[in-house]
């Protein structure tokens, strides 16, 4: 809008209007799915005997264990009835009281400690700063200077190389559950966390390499299609690291999920945040090539490689986590178990 000669003023309006619009269609259409549910009331049951003394007491005591064991028989149903669309809509009062806010808080930022959340944080924090930031800065200041010379209205097609990625990629989402699948069934149904993991190493090179053919295009003035090879080649492995490494944290702590995505959030911002700062500057000074092609790529590469470490050691890491204090300050905080 802004190449297009539309005031900056009209660009944030138009911004303000989307906010607007998702946070409409969110109060509509997101349900909430936090649910206090209280088990039925049990009464014990006496059963009345006609024999003899003895009998009544054998009688009475093999009534409460039955009781123990099962709800009695009250005639209701314990499934409460399911709301109406209004009902769904409440906003007020619905909130998990038992939770103690700021110990949450808290708690959220000693998952930064934990390996496998870290490089779930460390993942997204690069691959947004790659495709959100590096991409998206320096592709409009090449391809609107020579020799490309494009005009700044279509300097944002870099995108669509973006979404060619990730459409090349969705076809390949359900790998990860089939191998585990496949895996657990192997052995004796026992499903590990690391079993998913293995479909993620045909692309560990390949984000590199897509760093590696954009820089390259861009210290040398190569081909618009290098740029978009890059790009394609980057955002499609971005794909498999995005999905995969955050099922692999999940199945490899089910407690207390949203404590950890509090932490995936914070970090990965910062991390991207701090890619991006001095991008413009670190690339005048240093070239394309130098930047993207060689210290991105590298950055990529170590991350990409702790795929390895994971597929070997990932449960021997979780092993030595469950002895420290880290562990017990969240097992003393356990409020919710995920479940597949």
């Amino acid at each position: 809008m802004l190449a297009g000669g539309y005031s900056w003023r009209l660009f944030f309006y138009v911004e303000f209007a989307f906010g607007c619009a998702l946070l409409i269609l969110a109060f509509f259409v997101v349900e909430e799915t936090l649910y206090h549910r209280k088990p039925p009331a049990t009464e014990p049951s006496v059963q009345e005997s006609s024999s003899s003394q003895q009998d009544e007491k054998n009688s009475v005591t093999h009534a409460a264990i039955e009781d123990v064991g099962a709800p009695a028989a009250t005639g209701t149903d314990p499934i409460p009835p399911r709301k109406t669309f209004l009902q769904t809509l409440k906003f007020w009062g619905v909130y998990d009281k038992d939770t103690e806010f700021f110990l949450m808080i808290a708690r959220s930022f000693t998952y930064f400690l934990v390996p496998h959340v870290l490089w779930v944080i460390t993942t997204y924090g690069i691959y947004i700063g790659l495709g959100a930031l590096t991409f998206n800065y320096t592709f409009p200041l090449k391809i609107t200077a020579p020799p490309y010379g494009w005009s700044q209205t279509s300097s944002g097609l870099i995108a669509l190389a973006s979404l060619l990625g990730y459409l090349l990629a969705i076809p390949f989402t359900a790998t990860s559950d089939l191998l585990a699948a496949r895996l657990t069934r192997r052995n004796k149904s026992i499903r590990e966390a690391e079993m998913r993991l293995g479909v993620m190493l045909p692309v560990v090179l390949l984000s590199p390499a897509g760093l590696i053919v954009y820089g390259f295009a861009a210290e040398r003035n190569l081909h618009w299609v290098a740029y978009f090879a890059g790009v394609t080649m980057n955002q499609f492995a971005s794909y498999f690291f995005f999905t995969f490494t955050l099922a692999y944290a999940i199945d490899s702590y089910t407690a207390n999920i949203s404590e950890m995505l509090i932490a995936m959030n914070l970090g990965k911002q910062a991390i991207s945040f701090g890619m991006g700062l001095d991008l413009l500057d670190w690339v005048l000074q240093h070239g394309y090539a130098v930047m993207i092609a060689g210290v991105f790529c590298a950055v990529v590469l170590v991350n990409n490689l702790a795929l390895v470490v994971f597929m070997l050691w990932g449960k021997r890491i979780r092993r030595f986590m469950a002895t420290t204090w880290l562990a017990r300050v969240h097992r003393a905080s356990v409020k919710e178990i995920a479940t597949h």
